[in-house]
């Protein structure tokens, strides 16, 4: 059985490289050694105070120069159900990092036609740029049915957020080399947000105070009376 080492507290230091994410920092770049970044993908629908807070633990814990927060354009694993367009998924994490600290937000993923791959993400950064890969332990758990998974763990380092009701070990077992950050596990997920918006539950402080204003200004997640959601449109995706 493989096992997962725990990221100990650390003070890094975090600065924007390129150009193509959104965003500010005030932090200074490393003058010498490669850059280190941490990508934190998903769709997003709606980034959420669980998804901010793995954000900030892991570009301490792991030393990270900056964290990009990526919105999913076709992502292959949500084929499943309705997905609120990209552009709006974008802008509400543009609100909910703005202004924060090593925090940017990146189009490329958005911007990309066809089905969004991991790998395909990892292949558009510079070889010498350190990437390290956020992900959630349920997301970790069924990490071999990602597309070329070998070749992800080959490119980046797994930095895995603990999930209530996920046992670490059988992240330990999916993914080789992960480490697990040391943070409280927030029972939080858009999913839930969705369904209490929807239905008129309070939600207000699941989500950044913007976040909450542009949700319920746009009205992205009213139901129909037949439970359809509104303002949403189907992301077409397919299998690895």
């Amino acid at each position: 059985m493989d096992s997962m080492s725990i990221l100990p507290a650390s003070s890094g230091v975090a600065a924007p490289i390129s150009p193509e994410p959104s965003g500010s920092s005030c932090r200074q770049g490393p003058i010498l050694g490669n850059v280190r970044t941490g990508i934190f993908g998903g769709t997003f629908d709606p980034i959420h105070i669980a998804h901010l807070h793995a954000g900030e633990t892991a570009l301490f814990q792991a030393d990270l120069d900056r964290v990009l927060f990526m919105p999913a354009g076709d992502p292959w694993q949500k084929d499943d159900r309705v997905l609120t367009p990209a552009w709006r998924r974008l802008e509400m994490a543009q609100l909910a990092t703005m202004g924060v600290d090593g925090f940017e937000v990146d189009e490329r993923e958005v911007r990309r036609d066809g089905p969004t791959y991991t790998i395909d993400t990892l292949h558009s950064f510079p070889d010498d740029e350190d990437l390290f890969v956020i992900m959630g332990a349920d997301a970790a758990s069924g990490f071999r049915t990602w597309h070329r998974w070998e070749d992800i763990v080959d490119r980046s380092t797994i930095l895995v957020m603990p999930r209530p009701g996920t046992d670490p070990r059988s992240v330990g077992e999916a993914v080789p080399g992960a480490l697990l950050l040391d943070m409280a596990p927030l029972d939080v997920s858009a999913t839930a947000i969705r369904k209490m918006a929807g239905s008129g539950e309070p939600y207000r402080f699941l989500v950044h105070a913007s976040v909450y204003e542009y949700i319920e200004a746009n009205d992205l997640y009213a139901q129909t009376r037949s439970g359809d959601r509104v303002g949403a449109s189907y992301d077409q995706e397919e299998s690895p």
